[in-house]
């Protein structure tokens, strides 16, 4: 016989706490797992036998009263959803791909229980509540029609709650998408350390000069190690060019002359003669 789950998600921590410990008093369960997620709820997940996990379910629900967001039971629940709880990943299963969005962190455990269920898929990731702002997502791989089955199940397995935010089947996704998603799928780590692949210039190092050998900014004119910028040397002297009508004027000397008679011009019109050996 296969194990029961159930999650119970509350929208307060305090409530959450102690519906949680309610459950584990009420009944002997193989798994209880419980903590916060984003943003602000508190989740409560268990498994054991299926008379067990009810029994366990309806304790938290009676102390829970009035905190509870949303709840999933599964009293026969698929092998790869509790498998993809704990974090596996897969690969293949078809070109084709699934994707569930939920509001929830319940609704998105029970839509991938009852999709895969429905069709030969596989659960290539299941998301929940942490950085994601509380919703959670399903992704399914196979080929298209097993895809769409798993889709549809999914689908109507939540949709009276309205709970479901969106569903859509990918025929055939691309590869670089396909890259994307076997990876770590947060953004932050997808664009971190990504360096230019066109065959373009290098950025800039940190901390290193501007393009052309310019100082750095609120530096003082400092270049690379603190360094003043210098300005490049002037070339020495050169002889002027001679002008276009004769030969190259040279800079009179400042050798003093001998003293010899030279004549001023007096106020009243005449000339004298001064200073003369």
């Amino acid at each position: 016989m296969r194990p029961a789950v159930a999650v119970l998600e509350f929208d307060s921590i305090a409530r959450g706490i102690e519906a949680g410990d309610a459950m584990a008093k009420r009944a002997p369960l193989d798994v209880l797992r419980a903590g916060t997620v984003h943003p602000g709820k508190y989740l409560v997940l268990v498994g054991g036998l299926t008379a067990d996990v009810e029994e366990a379910l309806q304790a938290g629900r009676e102390v829970g009263a009035g905190a509870v967001a949303d709840e999933v039971f599964l009293p026969d629940v698929h092998p790869d959803v509790v498998a993809s709880i704990g974090g596996v990943r897969r690969e293949g299963g078809g070109e084709a791909l699934g994707v569930i969005e939920t509001r929830t962190v319940a609704a998105i455990v029970d839509a991938a229980d009852a999709g895969v269920k429905a069709a030969r898929v596989v659960i290539r990731d299941l998301r929940l509540a942490d950085e994601l702002g509380g919703k959670g997502y399903v992704l399914f791989g196979g080929e298209v029609a097993e895809v769409e089955a798993a889709i549809e199940a999914g689908a109507a397995r939540i949709a009276s709650t309205g709970r479901d935010l969106a569903h859509v089947v990918i025929a055939q996704l691309h590869g670089e998408m396909h890259e994307n998603l076997i990876a770590d799928p947060r953004f932050a780590e997808r664009v971190r350390g990504a360096e230019k692949t066109d065959g373009g210039p290098e950025p800039t190092p940190p901390g290193g000069p501007p393009p052309g050998g310019r100082p750095m900014p609120g530096t003082g004119g400092a270049g690379v190690g603190g360094a003043k910028a210098s300005r490049p040397a002037r070339p020495q002297a050169q002889q002027k060019r001679p002008s276009a009508g004769g030969p190259a004027r040279t800079k009179r000397s400042t050798a003093k002359r001998p003293a010899t008679a030279t004549r001023r011009r007096s106020s009243g019109g005449r000339t004298r003669r001064t200073g003369g050996s």
